[in-house]
């Protein structure tokens, strides 16, 4: 399309040739970055009791070792929070998430007489995610004890340099190897340094780029950030699996009069082809780009970012169940986007 004036709005993403290599590293190579989110340890011999009250997926069958992916509903089974549960010992969880202050008063408006307690351990921890098709070689150049058979979401003590690390299997990258490095805060700013030369021998780079870690990444794999997930249930973003309806947790009734009735609503992907484009998404903090189809809107635009793996503007909608469909093709700001399934790669 092209456009009789001046373009206001150049592509943040499109031309900027340091995001582009630092996320094309971690598709290629490796790429590693500051990634610490905030952590609370939960302990007691209630521990489990709590967390799967509060949590609808299953924390008690959890290996030590070993980790989960849930979200955390209010009583509307609306989602609250996205977290990642770790079970540390046998009555030891770390929990991280963005929201540590909200997570720790909702585990102490739900303990009542539970022998449970918990603590912000932020501040002792800092987190390196490496990832990339090279990762797996870039950690063990590091590690005491190589990696290679570490299963994805599990966490295992390791040591670098004599130090007590611990090494996670996982990422926000949709990598198949990923890993995150939790060092004492203590001793990660020397490891940094080696860290940032380590990679360069492996044709790797850092990812200095919050939109890079926070965005393009993790839009091209389908994943989400808590700000797409806010006033939604899991049944509206596909979060409904693993689910374990034979428990009580905080939110079933109203989640199961949504599995009763159906989602009224449901995420989908789009791409748009032009390139400077000015598309209002709700990662930006506005209302979302409105989107019509035969003059009636249906949903608003969760998401706009950029991947460099097809080079063209993806984002996410919102919208009315069954309202947009692959190939479907709608306006968003003037520009034709392309309904797609809302992982891209």
């Amino acid at each position: 399309m092209k456009y009789p004036y001046p373009v206001m709005y150049k592509n943040v993403y499109k031309y900027d040739d340091m995001k582009r290599s630092e996320h094309m590293a971690v598709r290629t190579t490796v790429g590693w970055y500051l990634w610490t989110h905030q952590l609370v340890e939960v302990t007691g011999k209630d521990a489990v009791a709590l967390l799967e009250y509060i949590f609808p997926k299953n924390i008690g069958n959890l290996a030590v070792g070993r980790e989960r992916y849930t979200t955390m509903l209010d009583e509307m089974g609306t989602i609250i929070d996205d977290v990642v549960v770790f079970r540390m010992g046998e009555e030891k969880f770390w929990i991280s998430t963005l929201f540590k202050v909200d997570l720790m008063a909702w585990l102490e408006g739900h303990k009542g007489d539970l022998d449970v307690a918990w603590a912000d351990i932020t501040k002792e921890w800092e987190m390196y995610a490496v990832q990339g098709p090279k990762a797996l070689e870039m950690v063990n150049a590091l590690v005491k004890e190589p990696v290679d058979d570490q299963k994805f979401f599990e966490m295992k003590a390791n040591e670098i340099d004599g130090i007590p690390v611990y090494i996670n299997r996982a990422g926000y990258t949709g990598e198949k190897l990923g890993y995150e490095i939790y060092y004492p805060k203590a001793e990660a700013p020397e490891q940094e340094k080696k860290l940032r030369a380590l990679a360069e021998t492996f044709g790797g780079k850092e990812v200095t780029e919050f939109q890079v870690m926070a965005w393009t990444l993790p839009c091209e794999a389908g994943f989400f950030y808590m700000r797409d997930l806010k006033h939604t249930n899991p049944f509206e973003v596909g979060l409904e699996n693993g689910i374990n309806w034979d428990k009580e947790f905080v939110g079933k009734e109203a989640l199961l009069k949504i599995r009763e009735e159906g989602a009224k609503r449901e995420v989908v992907g789009f791409t748009v082809a032009d390139a400077d484009i000015h598309i209002k998404g709700r990662n930006m903090g506005n209302e979302g780009e409105k989107v019509f189809v035969d003059g009636e809107e249906v949903g608003r635009v969760m998401k706009i970012t950029y991947s460099y793996v097809l080079d063209t503007n993806n984002g996410t909608i919102i919208c009315k169940k069954g309202a947009l469909k692959p190939g479907d093709k709608v306006l968003l700001h003037g520009h034709e986007a392309v309904i797609c399934a809302p992982k891209f790669i």
